[in-house]
């Protein structure tokens, strides 16, 4: 395949942005980028059907129902038809509910979980109105939204205080549809004032372990569409939302910014290609300790073995999921307690959804106990951003200690789940939806994501992810 070279870019970082997303076609992405689309595309789609067993789903649903039914566009497990902003915000909470969707990590963005919820359904949309959009749009897409949100957030100097997977993840969905609409670029600029009016999402769920939390995903992949309907609508929008007086960066990042790593790299260096995967449904900065603790049970390692372990990791991880673990918490706080997943790993052997459901694993006296012996020591790492390196220091009650060091940690790009283990890992999500994806949709999803180049109506895909219950 032949990579056509991307267009030459201007000095702005909105104008940048946006004549990126206009003018960036399938043949401008290289093989990689193509391959990482496919990649995370069926990840996002498992994640998103196992969802469906997220303890608040039925109530989004209900909600966004009342709000006015529609036939433009399928929420994801259920086969309710909502207007196309509705049922993205119910898919985006889907994908990021269980804590299971992929991490750009220098950007700390989860941008598939609102690009691919808004974009399935605005392409959905689009196709009941005559206009559907085809495989190779959609990588596409993906790629030039990736790009906006990984970026935006790489070149943030500030600690995260805000939920930037859900803000950063806005634009990066904005710029996906608006890729496909065949946006100008002074059309995208507008899309991006928009949706800069509408940004929301704060670390405070986070911090409590709220259900709001994912969504907040949700209201800002609704806002993608909203914003570009409007834009189709003939309104414009204010143009320097990203460095002026009252932008993004002044605001949302404290003024703490390297706008250098835009231009460096947009056009050139594919974001996609940078993503990580989850392997566990935890928050990405509890990895490091499922890591290094998988790699010491695999030495024959057992809990009972272990007296304490401690976690040395930047601040970000620290400041995030070093959290106290309580006795009875929440399956949302739960998930970002770095002790808490760590201390069932051990004694379970795993961590995936079953863990988080119901009150026989968060309660169970034996895990707590154990989380009590895991402590995360702040290393000093001056970037208030990084999730690596890590080390994972397992002191033994024989008196030997083990040291785990992790450059980066499972999932990383440097350290990627295989592709059997990606599969492996759609058939778990699809297992873990409620009702259970059959067998053969399951596998008819997987082949249109592996000739998505050749599907005609990407919207059809949705027709696949419906409930027979």
């Amino acid at each position: 395949m032949t990579v056509a070279s991307p267009p030459a870019l201007p000095t702005g970082i909105v104008d940048a942005f946006a004549t990126h997303v206009a003018r960036t076609r399938y043949e401008h992405l290289p093989p990689l980028a193509v391959a990482k689309a496919k990649t995370f595309l069926l990840d996002t789609i498992g994640v998103g059907l196992a969802g469906t067993s997220g303890p608040h789903f039925a109530r989004i649903s209900r909600a966004a129902e009342a709000w006015g039914r529609g036939e433009e566009a399928t929420v994801w497990g259920s086969g309710l038809k909502l207007p196309a902003p509705s049922a993205a915000m119910v898919n985006a909470y889907l994908i990021h509910c269980l804590e299971y969707d992929c991490v750009h990590e220098r950007a700390v963005v989860h941008p598939m979980a609102t690009i691919l919820s808004a974009f399935f359904a605005w392409a959905e949309r689009s196709g009941g109105r005559g206009r559907p959009v085809d495989g190779r749009q959609l990588l596409t897409s993906l790629a030039v939204g990736v790009d906006m949100s990984g970026l935006l957030g790489s070149a943030t100097t500030a600690p995260i205080r805000f939920f930037r997977p859900a803000v950063a993840g806005g634009f990066g969905a904005v710029s996906a549809i608006g890729s496909a609409a065949g946006f100008t670029a002074a059309q995208m600029a507008d899309a991006y004032g928009i949706q800069y009016g509408q940004c929301a999402g704060t670390l405070q769920p986070h911090a409590e372990g709220s259900g709001l939390l994912p969504l907040q995903i949700g209201f800002n992949a609704r806002a993608a569409i909203t914003s570009a309907d409007l834009v189709e609508a003939g309104f414009d929008g204010p143009h320097d939302v990203l460095t002026g007086q009252y932008g993004y960066y002044n605001l949302f990042e404290l003024g703490q910014y390297s706008p250098e790593v835009i231009p460096d790299e947009l056009g050139r260096v594919w974001q996609i290609a940078r993503l990580s995967h989850k392997p566990f449904p935890s928050g990405r900065l509890t990895h490091g300790a499922l890591d290094g603790l998988r790699q010491v049970m695999a030495e024959g390692i057992t809990a009972a073995d272990i007296a304490s372990v401690e976690i040395q990791a930047p601040p970000l991880v620290k400041r995030l999921v070093g959290r106290p673990d309580l006795d009875n918490p929440p399956a949302n706080y739960a998930k970002l307690c770095l002790s808490f997943v760590a201390a069932t790993l051990l004694l379970r052997g795993r961590v995936d959804v079953p863990e988080f459901a119901g009150d026989t694993v968060l309660n169970d006296p034996e895990i707590h106990a154990y989380a009590r012996r895991i402590s995360v020591v702040d290393d000093g790492n001056p970037d208030q951003n990084a999730l690596a390196p890590q080390r994972v220091i397992v002191r033994l009650t024989s008196g030997r200690t083990r040291v785990i060091d992790l450059p980066e940690v499972y999932g990383h790009p440097e350290a990627p789940l295989t592709d059997a283990e990606n599969r492996a890992k759609f058939a778990r999500c699809c297992g873990w939806a409620v009702p259970p994806v059959p067998d053969a949709r399951r596998a008819e999803i997987e082949r249109m994501v592996d000739e998505i180049e050749d599907v005609t109506d990407v919207g059809q895909i949705a027709k696949l992810m419906v409930s027979d219950g």
